[in-house]
Parts: structure tokens; C-alpha cells; sequence
């Protein structure tokens, strides 16, 4: 890789920092490519991504960011998973990460902060934006069928009222 190339590796990389909404850092040490392949294939499903990166080109990335601390992560062979959705990445590589222990939870950063194992693993255990959005529209319904319902409900209960009387006298 010649200077040119890794000068445009560390401005994707900056790019990636500051444009995705969160980036969890991995150790993936022990994965074959088949793993890599499956996890990738799972974080395009989930709206994520997943990019193998160079320890140096990533720190020098970070250089001039606020969180350049999250540089202290990258040894040995890093991943980074990164998505706009701000649970999307840390939920797919939490649960690829029980399947399988060669791929470790690290870090991240979430809008400028860097998150510890423990914050990332709280992110993934949150439901997603679009899961998030479902449930909102629905409780924006919920008040329209609702009044619906109960408009519905007197006329209803005035035709059993009815029935039963006619019932009764159809009986007697």
C-alpha cells in the first residue's frame, strides 16, 4: 500500500468516525473468513457494517477527534462495526459475539462518546429504530381505534339490550 492509498484509508476511516451514529470496535482474532462472511452478511441485514482495519491508519484517524482515546483499543487484529442506526451494530455484534468467542467486544463510540463493553452491550439489548418507530405509529393509532370503539360500543350495546328484550318476550 503505497503513501497515496493510505492517506485515502485514513479519510474513509475519519469519514466513518464522523458520519456514523455509532462504531464498536472488535477483536477478531480466531475467525475464519467463512465467520467473517456470515458476520458481514448479518450486519447488511441489520443495516450495519463491518470493516477490518489497520491499527495505524485507524489511529491516525482519530488523531484530531475528540475521542482519539479510542485509539488506546486498536492492537492486534481490529474490526470495526459501524451503522447510522444507533443500536443496529452493537446488537448484531453482541449476539455474533455469544455464537462465537473468538470475535471480542472492545469499545466503541456513540456520537463523539466512547462506550465501554458494558455500554455497548446496554445498546444491544435496546430494540431497534425501525422496531422503535413500529411501536410509536401503533401508539399513535391506538387512540383512533379506541374512539372508534368506544363510539361503537353504545350502539352495540343498545342492539343487545334490544335482542334480549325481544328474547325474553319471544319466551314468554
Amino acid at each position: 500500500m503505497d503513501r497515496s492509498q493510505k492517506e485515502e484509508m485514513v479519510a474513509q476511516l475519519k469519514q466513518l468516525f464522523t458520519e456514523q451514529t455509532l462504531v464498536v470496535v472488535t477483536h477478531y482474532s480466531g475467525l475464519t473468513v467463512a465467520n467473517l462472511t456470515e458476520l458481514r452478511g448479518k450486519m447488511r441485514e441489520a443495516g450495519a457494517s463491518y470493516k477490518v482495519t489497520k491499527n495505524r491508519l485507524s489511529r491516525l484517524a482519530l488523531d484530531d477527534m475528540d475521542f482519539k482515546e479510542l485509539g488506546e483499543l486498536f492492537s492486534g487484529p481490529i474490526g470495526l462495526a459501524f451503522s447510522e442506526d444507533p443500536v443496529a451494530a452493537a446488537k448484531v455484534t453482541v449476539e455474533f459475539a455469544k455464537e462465537n468467542e473468538s470475535l471480542i467486544v472492545l469499545g466503541g463510540v456513540f456520537n463523539g462518546q466512547i462506550l465501554d463493553i458494558a455500554a455497548i452491550n446496554s445498546l444491544a439489548k435496546l430494540p431497534s429504530l425501525d422496531a422503535l418507530r413500529a411501536g410509536l405509529v401503533g401508539m399513535i393509532q391506538t387512540p383512533g381505534t379506541r374512539i372508534a370503539g368506544v363510539l361503537a360500543a353504545p350502539a352495540g350495546q343498545v342492539a343487545r339490550v334490544i335482542g334480549a328484550y325481544s328474547e325474553k318476550e319471544e319466551a314468554a
